[in-house]
C-alpha cells in the first residue's frame, strides 16, 4: 500500500505563527508561475487565433484547437490527483510541468491545423496536473489554518490572467508572430521547475497498487462525452440531433460505469469515501455553480460592452476589470480573515448572496446601460466569487485525510472545470436563441439572415451593418445577456442553499508549540466530518 507519511520537508520549517522560510516562499512563486501557465494559455492563444488560422487554413476546425486542450485537460485532471497521492506530489507535478512544456514547444512548431489540435490536446495532459498539483502541494505545505493568506496570490494570479491574456496575446502575435504565443510557456516552465526541483523537498511516496486503468477510462470517456456534449450541443449539432443523444448516452453509461467500479477497485481513482464528508459535497456544488457563472460571465460581458457600448474589443480584458479586481480584494480579505479566525461558514454564504444579486443585476442591463453601472455591477459579481473561489479549495481539502488530498484537489478542480464547460453551453444557447428571436423581430429577414450562421459578430461586421440592423442587433444582444444572467442568478441560488448547509468544522493549523522548538511541526490529522 501507499505510504502516507506526510512530514513535509520544506512544510518543516513552516511558520505558521509569522513569516514563511524563503524556501516555502521561492516554492510558492513557482507554484504561482505554474498556476498562471494553465490559466494564460487560452486567453493568449484566443487572441492570436485569426492570425493562425489565415496561416496554416482549417478554418472548419477551428473549434477543435480550443476543444482539445478543454477535453485533455478535464479528463486527465483526476487522475493527476490520484498519481501524486500514489507515487508522490513533487514527481508527478514536475511531470505535468514537463508535458505542457513539451506540448507547448510542438505548437509552437504545427505546420497544418491537424497538427496543432494533437500538439494541443498533449500541452492540455499537462496543464490538468498543474492547477491540480498547485492546489495539492500548498494543502500539504501549508496548514488550513494559514493556507487563507495565499487565497490572493491565486485570486491575483487568476485576475492577471484574464486581464493580461488577451493583451499579452496580441502583443506577442503583432511583434513577435502567433508560434511565439507558445514558446512564451518555456521560459517561464523552466523557471517554476528548476524552482520546484532544486528547493521543494516532500516525502517519497511509492505504492504497491495497481494504477485504476478501467476506472480512469470510464472517467476519461464520461468526461469527454459531456465536453463534447456541451461544446457541440447548439453548435455542430442541434440538441435533439442524433450525434448529440449518442454522446448523452455514451457519458451516462461511462460515469453510471465509473461509480460502480470505484466502489470495487482496490485503488480507485476518485475514492467514493471522500463523498461522506458533508463538506466536500457542498464544496464541489459550490464550485461546479461558481465555475458555471464566472465562465458565463467572462463569456457575455466583453461582448455586450463591445456590441452595445461601443467599447473596443482590442482591451477585452480590461473590460472585466471591475469584476476581477474585486473579486481579487475580496478573496486576500477572505483569506486574511480566515487565517486570523479559522471561521470561514459566512464567506460561502456572503458570497452566494452578493453573487445571485450581481448576476440578477446585470440581467437588467439594456442598451442604456452606462459603463459605470454595468462596472458596478459586475464588482458585485467579483465580490461574491472572491468569497467563493479560493474557499471551496480549501473547506474541501480540510475535509479529507492527508492521503487523500491529491484527489480532494483534483476532484474540486474537475467540477469547476465541468461547471464552466455547462456554463458556457446553456447560457450560450439560452443567448444564441435570444439574440435570433429578437433579430427576427426587429431587424425582419436581414436580421435573420446575418445571425443565422453565429448569434456574435465582430466589430468589423458590426459596422458594416445599417443603423436599423444595427440597433437590431443591439437589442439583440441585450435581450440575450439578459436572458443568461437571469439563468445564472437562478443558478447561484443553488449556491447559497448548499452554502448554509456547510458545517464549519475547524481549520487545522500548526498545532500548540512542542519542546522540540518553536517551529517544530506537530501532525494533526485533518478534522473529517460525515454526512
Amino acid at each position: 500500500m501507499a505510504d502516507t507519511t506526510d512530514t513535509p520537508a520544506v512544510g518543516a520549517d513552516t511558520d505558521t505563527g509569522g513569516k514563511q522560510p524563503r524556501s516555502v516562499r521561492v516554492v510558492l512563486l513557482a507554484l504561482m508561475i505554474a498556476m498562471m501557465l494553465a490559466m494564460l494559455d487560452n486567453m493568449i492563444i484566443g487572441t492570436a487565433m485569426p492570425t493562425i488560422v489565415g496561416e496554416l487554413g482549417g478554418l472548419e476546425h477551428l473549434s477543435w484547437v480550443v476543444t482539445a486542450y478543454t477535453l485533455a485537460t478535464a479528463a486527465s485532471t483526476p487522475l493527476w490527483g490520484k498519481l501524486g497521492d500514489m507515487y508522490g506530489r513533487k514527481g508527478t507535478f514536475m511531470t505535468s510541468i514537463v508535458l505542457f512544456l513539451i506540448g507547448s514547444a510542438l505548437s509552437g512548431m504545427a505546420q497544418n491545423m491537424g497538427e496543432l489540435i494533437g500538439f494541443r490536446a498533449v500541452q492540455g495532459l499537462g496543464a490538468g496536473g498543474l492547477m491540480v498539483g498547485v492546489m495539492a502541494i500548498i494543502g500539504d505545505l501549508i496548514p488550513p489554518r494559514e493556507r487563507g493568506k495565499y487565497q490572493g496570490m491565486m485570486a491575483g494570479v487568476m485576475a492577471l490572467a484574464m486581464i493580461g491574456g488577451p493583451l499579452v496575446g496580441g502583443t506577442i502575435t503583432d511583434h513577435w508572430g502567433w508560434r511565439w504565443a507558445f514558446y512564451i510557456n518555456l521560459p517561464l516552465g523552466v523557471v517554476a521547475l528548476a524552482a520546484i526541483s532544486v528547493v521543494l523537498h516532500l516525502p517519497k511516496k511509492r505504492s504497491e497498487a495497481r494504477i485504476d486503468y478501467l476506472g480512469a477510462a470510464l472517467l476519461t470517456v464520461g468526461i469527454t462525452a459531456i465536453v463534447l456534449v456541451t461544446t457541440w450541443g447548439g453548435t455542430e449539432y442541434a440538441w435533439s440531433s442524433a450525434r448529440i443523444m449518442e454522446l448523452i448516452g455514451i457519458g451516462v453509461a461511462a460515469l453510471v460505469g465509473f461509480v460502480f467500479w470505484q466502489t470495487k477497485a482496490a485503488e480507485p481513482v476518485v475514492p467514493l469515501h471522500i463523498f461522506r464528508s458533508r463538506n466536500f459535497t457542498l464544496m464541489s456544488i459550490i464550485g461546479f455553480i461558481t465555475g458555471f457563472v464566472m465562465f458565463g460571465a467572462t463569456l457575455f460581458l466583453p461582448l455586450y460592452q463591445q456590441s452595445v457600448q461601443g467599447a473596443s474589443a482590442t482591451n477585452s480584458g480590461l473590460l472585466l476589470l471591475p469584476m476581477l479586481g474585486a473579486m481579487l480584494v475580496t478573496s486576500m480579505i477572505a483569506g486574511r480573515v480566515t487565517t486570523n479566525t479559522g471561521r470561514y461558514k459566512v464567506f460561502p454564504i456572503l458570497g452566494s448572496v452578493l453573487m445571485t444579486v450581481g448576476l440578477y443585476l446585470l440581467s437588467t442591463m439594456d442598451t442604456g446601460t452606462s459603463r459605470f453601472t454595468s462596472g458596478v455591477f459586475m464588482a458585485v459579481v467579483g465580490f461574491g466569487m472572491g468569497c467563493l473561489m479560493q474557499i471551496t479549495m480549501l473547506v474541501a481539502q480540510n475535509s479529507v485525510e492527508m492521503k487523500d488530498m491529491g484527489v480532494a484537489s483534483s476532484s474540486t478542480t474537475l467540477f469547476r472545470t465541468l461547471g464552466s464547460s455547462f456554463g458556457v453551453a446553456i447560457m450560450g444557447a439560452l443567448f444564441n436563441n435570444r439574440v435570433q428571436d429578437v433579430m427576427a423581430e426587429r431587424g425582419g429577414a436581414l436580421g435573420s439572415k446575418i445571425t443565422e450562421q453565429s448569434a456574435q459578430l465582430d466589430a468589423k461586421s458590426l459596422e458594416k451593418l445599417p443603423v436599423l440592423v444595427r440597433e437590431a442587433y443591439q437589442h439583440a444582444v441585450s435581450a440575450g445577456t439578459h436572458s443568461a444572467f437571469l439563468l445564472g442568478a437562478v443558478v447561484a441560488v443553488f449556491a447559497l442553499v448548499a452554502a448554509v448547509f456547510v458545517k464549519e468544522v475547524p481549520l487545522k493549523g500548526a498545532g500548540p508549540k512542542t519542546d522540540d522548538g518553536p517551529d517544530a511541526p506537530v501532525s494533526q490529522p485533518p478534522v473529517a466530518e460525515t454526512v
